[in-house]
């Protein structure tokens, strides 16, 4: 007999509001003040080929490109595979392109035990679109 805890099926809809009801979100300018002024890491974890098409974040800011399917295997302090920024106590703001992806990410990394992770509104477009640093083909 199986000792598993029963799996529920809700749909990705309620999958998504339950990471965010766990999440702090922030705005893009917010994001970009903490990274300025406060020391937080962006993580942009969208695919090369989203990256190249769409543009990325500029290279001078404090960002990193980790892509989802390694995301939590960099950031768990406790893994072989971690990053020299994963730290329990650091403040990791997700970025994908629109927002949803990033919310599913970042609430991950806090069942990891990073409890500051968050992501942001609308994500790399709401960036793009509030004039935040971005290079590549949409700069």
């Amino acid at each position: 007999m199986s000792t598993l805890a029963p799996v529920r099926y809700d749909g990705i809809d309620a999958m998504l509001a339950a990471a965010r009801s766990r999440l702090d979100r922030i705005t893009a300018r917010a994001a970009f003040q903490e990274l300025i002024a406060l020391g937080a890491v962006l993580v942009d974890i969208r695919p090369a080929a989203q990256r190249a098409r769409e543009g990325e974040v500029a290279r001078w800011l404090p960002a990193l490109v980790v892509e989802r399917n390694v995301l939590e295997w960099r950031f768990d302090p406790r893994s072989d595979a971690r990053l020299p920024e994963a730290s329990y106590d650091r403040r990791v703001i997700v970025l994908c392109q629109e927002g949803y992806t990033s919310s599913l990410a970042a609430d991950s990394l806090r069942q990891l035990g990073i409890h500051r992770a968050t992501d942001v509104v609308g994500g790399f477009a709401a960036w793009r679109g509030a004039g935040m640093p971005v290079a590549g083909l949409a700069a």
